[in-house]
C-alpha cells in the first residue's frame, strides 16, 4: 500500500452484529490496516443506530439478523436520517429476495461472512471511495431477482400460508377472502415463481427469501 494513505485520516468504521466473536474479528482485521479503524460496535439494531448518530462513521458494517430489529430496517432508518451513509451488508443470508431488499434500501455493497479478510478490506476502501462493488455471486442473485416478477403483499401472505400447510379453503378463512380469490392468487404465485405445484412454490419462495420456514 502507498504509505501516504496511512497519513490521511483513517476510515472510521462502525460494526453492527449480534455476535461478539464477529465484532472482535472485524476489529482485528480492521486494526491490522493502517488506514482504517473501528470507532464503535453494537450488538443490536437500536444500539447500532444510536452509535451511528454518536460516531457518524465513514463506513458501517451491518448484519441482517439482529435482535429486535432486522438489518434492513436498521439500514432504512440510518439512511432516512443520513442519506449519504455508506453501509456494507455483512451477513450469512444469500437469498435473492434478501439481497434485493438490502440493495433497494440503500446498501453500498453486500458481502457474505465467508468473504476473505483481504476482500473485506478491499471493499471497505472501494465503498469509502464512492464505489458500490458486488461479488459476482451476489450480483448474479440480484440480477435473477430483478428479472423476476414481484409478488404482491397478498400473494406473499398466500404462499406463506401454503408453506404452513394450509389448504385453499383454510387460507380463505384465514385471510377473509373467497376460495376463488385464493385460487387466483395461487395461480399467480405459480406463474411468477415458475412453480409447477405448491411444494415447489414454497421451496422457491424460501430459497429467494420471500418467506421463512421455522
Amino acid at each position: 500500500m502507498n504509505p501516504d494513505v496511512a497519513a490521511e485520516a483513517p476510515i472510521r468504521i462502525l460494526c453492527i452484529d449480534d455476535h461478539a466473536v464477529v465484532r472482535e474479528g472485524i476489529a482485528l482485521i480492521v486494526g491490522s490496516q493502517p488506514d482504517m479503524t473501528v470507532v464503535a460496535s453494537a450488538g443490536s439494531g437500536e444500539k447500532g443506530i444510536d452509535q451511528f448518530r454518536r460516531q457518524q462513521p465513514d463506513i458501517t458494517l451491518l448484519d441482517l439478523r439482529l435482535p429486535g430489529m432486522d438489518g434492513v430496517e436498521v439500514l432504512q432508518r440510518i439512511r432516512a436520517e443520513h442519506p449519504a451513509a455508506r453501509v456494507i451488508i455483512l451477513t450469512m443470508r444469500d437469498e435473492e429476495e434478501v439481497v434485493f431488499n438490502a440493495m433497494q434500501a440503500g446498501a453500498a455493497s453486500y458481502l457474505l461472512k465467508d468473504t476473505l479478510s483481504r476482500e473485506l478490506v478491499r471493499v471497505i476502501r472501494e465503498v469509502h471511495a464512492g464505489g458500490s462493488p458486488l461479488p459476482d455471486d451476489v450480483a448474479a442473485r440480484l440480477a435473477r431477482r430483478e428479472d423476476s416478477p414481484l409478488l404482491s403483499a397478498r400473494e406473499v401472505e398466500v404462499v406463506d400460508l401454503m408453506g404452513q400447510g394450509l389448504t385453499n379453503k383454510e387460507i380463505s378463512a384465514s385471510l377473509g377472502i373467497s376460495s376463488e380469490t385464493v385460487h387466483a392468487h395461487v395461480k399467480h404465485v405459480f406463474h411468477k415463481l415458475g412453480a409447477r405445484n405448491r411444494a415447489s412454490a414454497v421451496a422457491i419462495a424460501v430459497r429467494r427469501g420471500i418467506i421463512q420456514m421455522e
